[in-house]
């Protein structure tokens, strides 16, 4: 029986699949996200599966994989493609490799264009395929950098991808819509970049005419990516705090949500490191915080007691990061940021003092 899971990152809008064999209890992840690297190996665990194996379709340019961290923490070999060009893969993929999951397999399908070293996946029986972000929803990935082209995407999409049984579902790499899945016949019928008789000469005009700006997260994806998603602090990553449900970044600070800060406030020390005119400003504040700005928190970082845990806080969490960074460096281990600041705290309703709507 085929185990199959779409899990979605917020912050990227990135999905990830998990195929396994149930009978065989072994699986693999595809596009898997760094940050939510605990969230899968939960579910893997969960399932009584065991994880043999990452497929990262590119090197991504708007998250980090969890590739490197699933392999410390669960022993699953690295896959990706040769031509991506990325250090640190066990498996290093050509077209038509076939990556296996107990009586299952995957194979390889070179879909460069996207960027040069794009790979689609197609499960054995081809009834489903993992293009990444070769071809979307309705759409398709940019090929404005990481040796993009326009023209070797619309020849990856129209003779490799629309080869495949009409039937067969397609999976992308990301969606912004809440879609989840499309089919060869409906991207064949109804894409407006690829379907019908759009030529390739319209293709390339249509491509080079998007004017997108460059993904917020590429300075940092990139490099990471072109090592698996291997961080500067290893130990770090593997090794966090057990006070919480933390998640690493692989900026390298941990985060909380702001649910469970809202629930255990009165076992932390919640620092907002703000200036004192947005603490009580509009956003209000988290009660039982304390008002500490980025500016003088080193000096005063004496006031905080050693012995529990410690939430910093800010407008949208840059500020908080920088203030997690500078406790751990005088001494203070347990130290998490809020993730996404007093914006996601007011969006998800959580009691703020002060707030005005």
């Amino acid at each position: 029986m085929l185990v199959f899971r779409q899990l979605f990152d917020p912050q990227s809008s990135t999905y990830s699949y998990l195929l396994g064999d149930r009978a065989a209890g072994e699986a693999i992840l595809i596009d898997p996200v760094f940050e939510q690297a605990a969230r899968d190996a939960a579910l893997l665990r969960e399932l009584d599966l065991g994880l043999v194996a990452t497929l990262d379709t590119h090197a991504h340019a708007d998250h980090v994989t969890g590739a490197w961290l699933l392999k410390k923490r669960l022993g699953a070999k690295i896959a990706i493609s040769a031509a991506s060009g990325a250090e640190g893969a066990d498996i290093r993929l050509a077209d038509g490799d076939r990556v296996c999951f107990g009586g299952r397999y995957v194979t390889a399908l070179a879909t460069p264009g996207h960027t040069s070293g794009c790979m689609s996946f197609v499960l054995d029986d081809e009834s489903r395929a993992f293009t990444g972000d070769a071809l979307l929803i309705r759409g398709c990935g940019r090929t404005d950098f990481q040796q993009g082209s326009a023209h070797k995407l619309y020849r990856s999409i129209k003779t490799r991808i629309f080869t495949l049984p009409d039937d067969c579902l397609l999976w992308p790499g990301h969606d912004y819509r809440g879609l989840t899945s499309t089919s060869v016949a409906e991207e064949k019928a109804h894409n407006p970049r690829l379907g019908g008789n759009i030529s390739e000469t319209d293709f390339a005009g249509y491509m080079s005419h998007l004017g997108l700006p460059h993904p917020k997260q590429i300075g940092v994806a990139v490099p990471a990516n072109m090592v698996c998603g291997r961080p500067a602090d290893e130990a770090a990553a593997i090794d966090g705090p057990g006070w919480g449900p933390l998640t690493f970044t692989f900026a390298g600070f941990w985060e909380i949500e702001p649910a469970w800060v809202e629930e255990h406030g009165a076992e932390l020390q919640i620092v907002d490191v703000r200036e004192a005119d947005e603490f009580s400003g509009p956003l209000g504040h988290i009660v039982g915080a304390r008002l500490l700005p980025l500016g003088e928190l080193e000096k005063r970082a004496g006031e905080l007691a050693k012995d529990r845990p410690i939430v910093t806080v800010c407008r949208a969490g840059a500020r908080s990061a920088q203030a997690a960074a500078i406790l751990r460096k005088v001494g203070f281990g347990n130290v998490a940021n809020l993730a996404g600041g007093m914006l996601r705290w007011r969006a998800q309703n959580l009691p703020a003092q002060g707030a005005r709507d």
